[in-house]
């Protein structure tokens, strides 16, 4: 059978991993990187994905993809100004969501998404020597309902078949419970690269993995500690030297890898240099950044974030029924869980230290890897019981939101509820699902909404609606209404208000396939390059080792078929036919003028066949970056 593998798909960073042996291990991509950026790069039909990607920030900004997992699945009206300060253009699309506008072509957020989990998948493929078809893919505990139909349709987009979503705290705990059999009490603080959640489980020695409560904020990560270090240091340049940098798309990208720089040395060291040299120039003289940051300003300026993650764990304590005293111990997830701040934070909270028992980095994608496991029945001693992050319900008259799942239930869950008409002989009825914690249906997500007609006619408050709500494994719900009389029924799974159509699917899997199509012919293009490339300097080297051989006339026919040879590899719109056409005319010269001059002399002349094959093989080791797929920095660390 082949493997479920686990993939942590992150706002920064991305990790996956694959269950060897009872035990996870990550998969390293295709550099060797155990992580790999969650960056894509999109001009004309070039696409990258990764550290090449993130390489070409600086000079291409509006061309390069991050932090992407900060819209999936959102209204574009739900949008912070935070969010919207990204040097690609975002604008609203016609059904409310989020559209990212990439050199003039537009993109759904599950699209981006799918070319990094694409990439992961091949990078997979490769390592373990077999197709990849399934796959558990993780979110944040307090994503919504939109959000985790997003994120399984960008994994049916990249190819593969979603077997589950699970949430990234939940996951983490099965990482850190692998191999252990005894009763605790666990804290999962789980902050990102743009996502923060807390979840609290009960694990039991017989293999239960039970959620007690999650709590978390789905826009607080890394990426906002690196916006204050920002903020610092362009408002700190303004003012030596009146520049305003903020609409400086290439100096914003360069500040922004220096903030986040910035940020990681603060965990090891109490200061730390930032220095930007040529950040700008003005009249023709270059302009400098040039700053010192202390830790303890740092913590200043990112109090206020500090703070904002210490209310998802108090309503998670309080949630779980549990008092702090019995919490075994608590693990810290996400790279952002490096910063000292927030590690004190959590000791201040709990009265006692947080752990690095698990990698911050890996330990989602192989607690997901364990979820494969269990799918695939290889693993049999572990029962997950999670549950859903937010309330769900049905929005009844006066605009109240009637909950029919609390939050922090047990999934998979159904649940029944009876409701009526608002009015005498009223035909239909409008089912509107909701989600949150607000008592007005208007203050809460909404997740959809439907229509039964049909109601025979009656007197107000007379029919009986059964609306059923049904929320399988993965947190995704699906509803039911039947009007009880007559039988009619309604059922829809509901997809959110922004959610991606079957059709927009299928047609977006089409495009990343035309993008591997692209990728293909420019592999082909130079390898078709390299080959010709090899016969003009075999037959340069040739012509230099017989110089006093050759008649003038001969001399004067090589010249010519080299340089018709190189205009040829110069030309900007050339095809791999013509190059191929053009090798194997030069194959034949070649082989002639071997025949009659380089046969005397073979040590340093060989055989015009051996050339071309030894040509393509050696050359056309440098074109990996006309694949979809690039290279990893291996010290790449996961937010």
């Amino acid at each position: 059978m082949a493997k479920v593998i686990g993939i942590d798909l992150g706002t920064t960073n991305s990790c996956s991993a694959y269950l060897l042996n009872d035990k996870s291990e990550v998969i390293p991509n295709s550099d060797g990187g155990r992580t790999t950026p969650s960056i894509v790069y999109i001009k004309g039909d070039q696409l990258l994905v990764g550290t090449i990607a993130k390489r070409k920030a600086v000079l291409e900004p509006q061309n390069v993809i991050y932090e992407v997992k900060r819209f999936i699945g959102r209204k574009y009206s739900e949008l912070t100004d935070e969010d919207k300060s990204v040097p690609y253009e975002i604008k609203e699309g016609s059904d409310g969501g989020v559209l990212i506008v990439v050199d003039g072509k537009e993109y759904k957020p599950e699209q981006i998404s799918a070319f990094i989990l694409k990439k992961i998948k091949e990078d997979s493929e490769k390592h373990l020597g077999e197709t990849i078809t399934q796959a558990v893919i993780t979110v944040p505990a307090y994503f919504n309902d939109s959000q985790r139909n997003a994120t399984k349709a960008a994994g049916e987009i990249a190819g593969l078949k979603v077997e589950r979503i699970i949430n990234e705290p939940t996951a983490a705990s099965l990482a850190y419970g692998e191999n252990k059999k005894k009763d605790e009490k666990i804290v999962v603080f789980d902050l990102g690269g743009g996502t923060f959640d807390v979840t609290i489980l009960d694990i039991g020695s017989e293999g239960t993995f039970q959620v007690l409560a999650t709590s978390g904020d789905t826009h607080l990560g890394g990426a906002d500690f690196d916006q204050r270090i920002m903020e610092w240091l362009l408002a700190g340049f303004k003012a030596k030297e009146g520049i305003d940098l903020s609409k400086n798309a290439s100096a914003l990208q360069r500040i922004k890898d220096e903030a986040e720089n910035a940020k990681k040395q603060l965990s090891q060291t109490d200061s730390v240099d930032v220095n930007i040299p040529f950040v700008t120039t003005v009249e023709g003289e270059p302009k400098h950044i040039q700053e010192t940051l202390t830790r303890a300003q740092f913590d200043k300026m990112c109090a206020d974030l500090i703070e904002r993650c210490k209310a998802p764990v108090l309503n998670a304590i309080s949630d779980s029924k549990i008092d702090k005293s019995e919490v075994n111990e608590i693990l810290l997830v996400g790279g952002s869980t490096r910063i000292p701040a927030v590690k004190k934070m959590v000791q201040d909270v709990f009265g006692k230290e947080a752990k690095s028992t698990v990698n911050p980095d890996e330990a989602v994608a192989q607690g997901a890897a364990i979820q494969g496991g269990i799918i695939q029945g290889d693993v049999q001693d572990i029962l997950l019981l999670d549950v859903t992050p937010l309330s769900l319900a049905v929005e009844v008259e006066g605009g109240l939101a009637h909950v029919m799942i609390p939050r922090n239930t047990t999934v998979p869950t159904k649940k029944s509820n009876i409701y009526t008409t608002a009015s005498d002989n009223q035909p239909a009825v409008t089912i509107h699902v909701t989600q949150g914690e607000r008592q007005f249906a208007k203050d809460n997500k909404s997740l959809g909404m439907f229509n039964l007609d049909g109601i025979p006619p009656m007197k107000r408050g007379q029919a009986q609606i059964e609306v059923t709500f049904d929320m399988d494994a993965n947190g995704i719900l699906n509803v039911s209404a039947k009007e009880k009389s007559t039988g009619k029924e309604q059922k829809v799974t509901i997809q959110g208000a922004t959610g991606i159509s079957d059709e927009e699917i299928k047609q977006a899997q089409m495009d990343a396939e035309k993008f591997a199509e692209e990728d293909r012919k420019r592999k082909e293009l130079v390898e078709a390059k390299n080959k010709l490339e090899a016969l003009i300097y075999q037959m340069e080297t040739m012509e230099k080792d017989n110089a006093d051989k050759l008649p003038e006339e001969e001399k004067a026919k090589l010249t010519k078929l080299m340089e018709e040879a190189k205009a040829l590899q110069a030309k900007e719109d050339v095809t791999k036919e013509e190059l191929d056409k053009e090798a194997d005319r030069f194959h034949k010269e070649f082989h002639e003028l071997y025949q009659k001059f380089g046969a005397q002399n073979n040590a340093t002349n060989p055989n015009p066949k051996d050339i071309i094959d030894k040509g393509a093989s050696e050359n056309t080791a440098g074109s990996d970056d006309a694949q979809v797929v690039d290279a990893d920095a291996e010290d790449e660390k996961k937010e």
